[in-house]
């Protein structure tokens, strides 16, 4: 059976769609749909109910997924393991946000740079992230949100702690803790919202999660980077949610104070999202085994 059909054949069981299927293989649509019409020939058997949509594997399409995916993806490490050790530089293109990528990611992946890896970085949403991951733009995401479906495989990197914060004279005027734990959530009111987003992604999840309300005000500042937010607060435009690992420095210098600390801080969850099967490309597999051995101390 010819190797490329089931390349093809794996591509589109991932990816649920012909046209995306050809994207990352770098074919036409009719030539996707023509292999696998040909596989299907050759088998005598359906593989995929055709909707407008996309795909979706009959009974008889998963199981040969099933069995043949991972020895296409042992012969796709072989092949690229050779030419990994061919090459004096292999490309990483990396997706994230920005602040994250910026603080985090780059500097952890800096030590494969003397291995022979260069880097390429792309910023942006969550959803917008994946999209071009799956499109095979990027080659490793770093995203808040957990991709479904067969195409991208997603693993837990780290978790991290959401801080309410505010410049010292506002932290005065409110308070201090105890009066936002004994008066609640409203003694804040008075005080200016910085956020990244008109949709207040982080005051709203924090106001819900530690107050169970909802925010009584739009935002004063909108800074669509977490580190103009942190500059705002820093300078007294307002409070903010931001997380801890972005703002330790500034609270131990007291630049920033923290208005409340709940004994069950809000965390969000960051994955380390990749095409299903790339894992065997050696020099994605090593960057990725690299952020999570280092992600374990943030």
């Amino acid at each position: 059976m010819d190797l490329a059909l089931l390349r093809t054949f794996v591509t589109v069981h991932r990816a649920g769609s012909f046209t995306r299927a050809a994207a990352l293989l770098g074919l036409s649509q009719p030539a996707v749909t023509s292999q696998i019409r040909a596989l299907e020939r050759q088998l005598g058997r359906p593989l995929f109910l055709r909707y407008a949509r996309g795909v979706t594997p009959t009974t008889v399409g998963d199981e040969l997924a099933h069995k043949v995916a991972p020895h296409l993806d042992a012969l796709t490490e072989i092949t690229e393991a050779g030419l990994d050790q061919d090459s004096a530089t292999r490309t990483l293109h990396l997706g994230g946000p920005p602040e994250f990528t910026a603080e985090r990611a780059l500097p952890a992946l800096t030590p494969l740079i003397a291995q022979g890896l260069s880097i390429r970085t792309a910023f942006g949403a969550a959803d917008e992230l994946l999209n071009g991951l799956a499109a095979g733009h990027h080659d490793l995401t770093v995203t808040t949100a957990r991709p479904r479906g067969g195409l991208l495989t997603a693993t837990p990197l780290c978790d991290e702690e959401h801080v309410l914060i505010a410049a010292p004279r506002w932290a005065a005027r409110v308070g201090g803790p105890g009066v936002l734990q004994d008066r609640g959530v409203r003694v804040l009111d008075p005080v200016p919202l910085v956020e990244v987003h008109e949709s207040l992604p982080l005051i709203a999840r924090y106001w819900s999660a530690v107050f169970d309300a909802k925010p009584a005000a739009s935002a004063a500042v909108i800074a669509a980077d977490l580190r103009a937010v942190l500059a705002c607060v820093v300078a007294g435009a307002g409070l903010a949610v931001l997380p801890r690992y972005l703002c330790t420095e500034a609270l131990d210098s007291g630049a920033v104070v923290a208005l409340l600390e709940p004994p069950v801080p809000p965390l969000r969850t960051y994955f380390l999202a990749v095409r299903t099967g790339t894992l065997g490309l050696p020099h994605i597999a090593r960057a990725h085994e690299w952020l999570l051995r280092t992600a374990v101390d943030w």
